[in-house]
């Protein structure tokens, strides 16, 4: 056969074999396709009424051929409520008053919700508020954080409770699975940390057989616990770190947070009138802008997603239809400013009065207090004889600090302020953003500036 015939006939056969192999392929991506998996993290706004709960059941609607473990906050200011009953209940006043009306919050919704005839979810709700009362007979002021755990959980077990009996009448194919028995933590009650190992054998194990007999699958955000079978919570709005867990533990494909923006800005649209909406950014830029206090993510939700390669879209609970924001691996390098505005803050000074100098020891003994109260620092600076810190408001936990450390130290305290962080910024917005305000502690770097500040109109 000559040379240039027996190469044509080489040629035609590898073409139909790739052919072949192509049709095959297909055929196994048409029947043998892995289910997409999702975590779909709804907070307290886009949950907040009956309105908001009927739109969250429109979402997952546009979701058909996929299974979606669904992650929920308390609904609307719940969190909040129950922080005052139980400080009312820790300082021997009456808390009956808003024990009723956070009750009769939840029951309005309800009653938007479900016919009278579904009289049993009010039973539901009833029960649940009856067990919330007996834990507040149980708190005590000597154990702060873990009565605090115990109480403030009961807003993620009154909205899913409420949002799992929704779904099902609205005909979805869905079980719930309680976080506390899922997520395994230490006692460090109000920021637990995570026992990955277990968790992660617990998570795929339960949602593995969830998800055999279920399209969905709801439960907690922000809420753990200990082998012991105590309430933990992984930090104030930490639901989005429970999504990220979720995730991790099941190699989900995507994690979605539903929020009331339309993704991830460069300001607060309520503060920052000219805000601009990122279309991607990298996990490493995201990471840092939850350090500075960036509220639209949880500062942990990050890393597991970034030590997976899964990827985060943010977007927004009323158009859904839009992209919103995707944090995923990329080189995009975003050069216009980003302002985060962290209020509730507290500045501390730690000083010597003996004309010493402040030493790494010194500075070490601070440290150890503040990882021994769980005090996260956002903003630190020292002189020759002082050493300041500005924290998130937290009366519990810095009283407890300045106690301990009040023998070797004068303590100043102010509370009250903001925390502006300014990246990629310019001398024009820097004058913008500190106009009016009194200046307490100032730095910047080469990128980033930092300021400690308050409004006039709030000052003492």
């Amino acid at each position: 056969m000559p040379t240039e015939v027996a190469s044509l006939v080489c040629m035609e056969y590898l073409f139909v074999l790739t052919l072949n192999y192509e049709k095959i392929a297909a055929y196994f991506v048409i029947h043998y396709k892995k289910e997409l998996m999702q975590v779909f993290k709804f907070g307290g706004a886009s949950i907040k009424d009956a309105d908001a709960v009927v739109n969250m059941s429109e979402i997952l609607k546009r979701f058909p051929e996929e299974k979606i473990i669904i992650v929920v906050s308390a609904m609307g200011k719940t969190t909040n409520a129950l922080e005052e009953i139980l400080h009312l209940t820790l300082e021997g006043l009456s808390n009956e008053t808003a024990i009723q009306n956070l009750f009769q919050y939840h029951a309005s919704i309800v009653s938007n919700l479900f016919k009278e005839s579904e009289s049993n979810i009010i039973s539901l709700l009833e029960r649940i508020f009856e067990n919330l009362k007996i834990k507040l007979s149980e708190v005590d002021k000597s154990r702060y954080d873990e009565s605090y755990d115990s109480i403030i959980s009961f807003g993620e077990i009154i909205s899913s409770s409420i949002l799992l009996e929704f779904l099902k009448k609205e005909a979805f194919s869905i079980s719930k699975v309680d976080a506390k028995d899922c997520i395994r933590t230490d006692e460090s009650f109000r920021d637990a940390l995570i026992n990955w190992n277990i968790t992660q054998q617990t998570i795929s194990r339960t949602i593995d057989h969830e998800l055999t007999q279920n399209q969905f699958v709801i439960t907690q955000g922000f809420l753990g616990g200990t082998a012991e079978g105590k309430t933990t919570t992984l930090g104030r709005e930490g639901s989005d770190f429970t999504a990220a867990i979720f995730a991790y533990c099941t190699n989900a494909d995507a994690v979605t947070i539903w929020k009331d923006v339309p993704g991830i800005l460069n300001g607060d649209p309520k503060k920052i009138k000219d805000a601009v909406l990122y279309q991607e950014l990298s996990y490493q830029e995201a990471a840092e802008m939850t350090y500075y206090g960036a509220s639209v993510i949880h500062p942990k939700t990050i890393k597991p997603l970034a030590n997976a390669g899964i990827p985060m879209h943010v977007r927004s609970f009323s158009s859904p239809e839009k992209g919103g924001t995707i944090i995923h691996d990329c080189k995009v390098i975003h050069e216009i400013p980003c302002i985060i505005i962290k209020e509730k803050q507290s500045l501390i000074t730690f000083k010597l009065t003996d004309f010493t100098f402040i030493t790494e020891a010194l500075i070490g003994k601070i440290f150890e207090a503040l990882n021994k109260h769980h005090i996260k620092i956002n903003m630190m600076q020292n002189t020759a004889i002082s050493f300041s810190i500005c924290v998130n408001d937290d009366l519990h936990r810095l009283d407890q600090l300045t106690s301990e450390l009040k023998n070797d130290f004068s303590i100043f305290y102010n509370k009250g302020l903001e925390l502006i962080t300014i990246k990629n910024f310019d001398e024009i917005l820097i004058n913008r953003m500190t106009t009016e305000k009194d200046i307490y502690l100032e730095q910047r770097t080469r990128k980033n500036y930092q300021v400690v500040v308050k409004s006039l109109e709030t000052r003492a």
